[in-house]
């Protein structure tokens, strides 16, 4: 089988192009999420702790951010650890993960298979064989 055929069956299968669904929309789900986040969540967050705007909190690690907005320091080229985008981002994280939980349960919930039924006769061959054994011990006794 040649490279170009290997190729082209492997990309045609159906859980590979199953994967790419799911990655292009939870790509596009990420994005709803960090947008609930630092558009809907961390606002109220931020006002209810006195008029915080979390993805503007830093900690300047050079003199020539000091007294500057993140932005401000930005453009200058400081050095500054931005804890308040870390915050909104960890937010972010376990929102998407609490919601990809949810789902994969409920996809479980929905895949229990039913109980098992009766096991299968055995074979021809075996069930010749059974009776002949139980119709010798029956001449025995």
């Amino acid at each position: 089988m040649s490279m170009m055929s290997e190729f082209k069956e492997f990309a045609v299968k159906g859980n590979v192009l199953d994967m790419a669904v799911g990655v292009i929309i939870g790509g596009a789900f990420g994005k709803i999420v960090s947008s609930v986040v630092s558009d809907i969540l961390m606002p109220p967050i931020g006002l209810l702790m006195g008029k915080v705007d979390f993805s503007s909190l830093f900690i300047p690690l050079t003199e020539d951010a000091k007294g500057k907005s993140l932005a401000a320091a930005k453009a200058a080229g400081a050095a500054t650890i931005n804890y308040g985008v870390f915050l909104q981002t960890l937010l972010d994280f376990t929102i998407l993960a609490f919601v990809i939980f949810m789902v994969i349960k409920q996809m479980n919930r929905f895949k229990k298979t039913a109980p098992p039924g009766p096991p299968p006769a055995p074979p021809k061959e075996e069930a010749l064989l059974t009776e002949i054994r139980d119709l010798l011990k029956n001449q025995r006794h």
